[in-house]
Parts: C-alpha cells; structure tokens; sequence
C-alpha cells in the first residue's frame, strides 16, 4: 500500500519517483517565483506588472501536454 501511494500517479505519467519528481519541483519552483513577484507586486505595484501572469501562462501549456500525455498512457491498450 505504501510502494502504491508514492509509485501508483509517477507510473501512470510514464515517469520514475525520481523523475516525476524532478518535473513537480521544477514546477513548484516556478510557482513560488511568480508567487513571490506577486507578493512584492501586491507591496510596489510598478515592480513585476505582468511576471505572475507571464509564468501561469508560460506553464500551463506544458501541465496540459503533461496531462493529456498522461492520460492517454493510463487508457492506451495493453
């Protein structure tokens, strides 16, 4: 049960523990990036306008493919 709660979602992406978790902190670090420009943009509006947007829209592209890749390999005949 153990072995399935941290193995069961990479293997349906198609990706090692290790793997899958390099991409979610490659994510997360990019999330916090655009959450900290939001925060001081929040403080001093006229310092980074447009970099949260910016990266939500950068990334979402790539979490789409990601899960329509994903979900395609989960129901793909054996």
């Amino acid at each position: 049960m153990l072995k399935s709660f941290f193995l069961s979602h990479p293997r349906a992406c198609g990706e090692s523990y290790a793997a899958h978790a390099r991409v979610a902190l490659g994510v997360s670090a990019t999330l916090f990036g655009a959450a900290f420009a939001a925060l001081v943009h929040a403080v001093a509006p006229a310092l980074f306008k447009t970099t949260a947007s910016r990266t939500v829209i950068r990334l979402y592209p790539v979490m789409a493919a990601r899960n329509v890749q994903a979900r395609d390999e989960a129901t793909a005949p054996d």
